[in-house]
């Protein structure tokens, strides 16, 4: 009964500020403000699913009260119903417990995001690219489960096909959140195509997942960017080489966390369109500026965590593919699963759910302390 009281208590604190951020959206000031808009217009969907967790949480403690009461009756058509009414409470009421504790636990603002997809082939020579290339077509697949939408902005193919680097942008409901798992060394162990005499070879990619950056989020001198345009090579039609469509920028950035300046070299070739691949470039370039003035605060989160599930190292080796025993091993959390062909099409789901189910943990014991 005392949880119950303090939860309600949190709960309470925070009805008032919904009510409050329910207002301020419709404020036309605060439209014509977008980046407050947009903070807002999230913090409203964050609190609306505290709401309606604190509906049915007070539904199942007034149900749970009522039922009681009606056990004390005469009817034994009643009693009976009484007790179903409160055996199902009993059961809810812990569950919504622990839904309203991890909800009341601040999530990380850069879970709703769309995501920057970059898959680069590392060790292993022709097989390191075709692996990159089956990891992106995996991908692809699991976004088409998801409903998001893939889009390819720079692609350099392998010699014996997959890709040696491919970067694509996802967009869709709350991406980020969910791909971030992903970054981190993927190592696949099998007999390439190129083998002859069947050993089984080591071979890895690299997947990183970075948060892709709004318009406000950082400022980009525009007149400072050089352009430099040039014909697409590879398949696509006498359009690809014959027009310029594909364009290369170069912009000269000073890292606030270490007082270097860096020339960030960007190229998106993948549209037809040289005005969307611009604009494709100006976005990977604000996403990797984001990514890097926000390293500070992903190497504190990673520092709290033991697993470092979501924000440990990019250069850390975080899952194993055993195409011989058909195993897929995640070595944050000892998950191992003997489904790889069924995963390789895009079915990661349950990987991932694990993956959570381990950070929403630490976030809980982080929340305690």
């Amino acid at each position: 009964m005392a949880e119950n009281n303090t939860i309600l208590e949190k709960l309470e604190g925070l009805v008032a500020r919904f009510e409050e951020v329910s207002t301020l959206i419709t404020d036309p000031n605060v439209i014509a403000d977008q980046k407050r808009y947009v903070k807002l217009t999230k913090e409203y969907k964050e609190l609306g699913d505290i709401m309606d967790a604190r509906k049915e949480y007070l539904q199942c403690l007034n149900g749970l009260e009522e039922a009681k009461m009606m056990m004390s009756g005469n009817d034994p058509e009643m009693k009976e119903m009484a007790r179903e009414e409160a055996s199902t409470c009993e059961a809810r009421i812990p569950e919504l417990e622990e839904e309203i504790k991890l909800l009341l636990v601040p999530a990380d603002p850069q879970d709703d995001r769309n995501a920057i997809l970059e898959i680069r082939g590392g060790t292993g020579g022709d097989e390191a690219a075709i692996f990159a290339g089956d990891l992106f077509r995996m991908y692809s697949k699991y976004c088409e489960t998801k409903g998001w939408k893939l889009e390819v902005s720079s692609a350099n193919e392998g010699a014996s096909g997959g890709f040696k680097e491919i970067i694509c942008s996802v967009t869709g409901d709350k991406v980020y959140g969910t791909l971030k798992y992903e970054s981190g060394v993927h190592r696949v162990q099998r007999v390439p195509a190129t083998e002859t005499q069947g050993r089984v070879h080591t071979s890895a990619a690299s997947v990183a997942v970075l948060p892709e950056a709004e318009p406000f989020d950082v400022e980009i001198n525009e007149g400072e960017i050089k352009w430099d345009t040039f014909r697409s090579g590879g398949a696509g039609g006498q359009n690809v080489n014959k027009v310029e469509s594909g364009v290369r920028l170069r912009y000269n950035w000073k890292n606030p966390n270490t007082g270097v300046v860096e020339e960030i070299l960007i190229e998106c070739t993948e549209t037809r369109d040289q005005p969307k691949n611009k604009e494709r470039a100006l976005s990977r370039l604000r996403t990797f500026i984001y990514d890097k003035e926000h390293q500070k605060y992903i190497d504190d989160i990673a520092s709290k965590r033991k697993t470092m599930v979501s924000t440990g190292d990019r250069s850390a080796k975080i899952r194993t593919y055993n195409y011989p025993q058909g195993r897929i091993t995640d070595h944050r959390i000892n998950y191992t699963i003997y489904n790889l062909s069924a995963f390789m099409d895009g079915d990661i789901q349950d990987c991932i759910d694990h993956l959570i189910v381990v950070e929403n943990a630490e976030r809980l014991k982080e929340s305690e302390l």
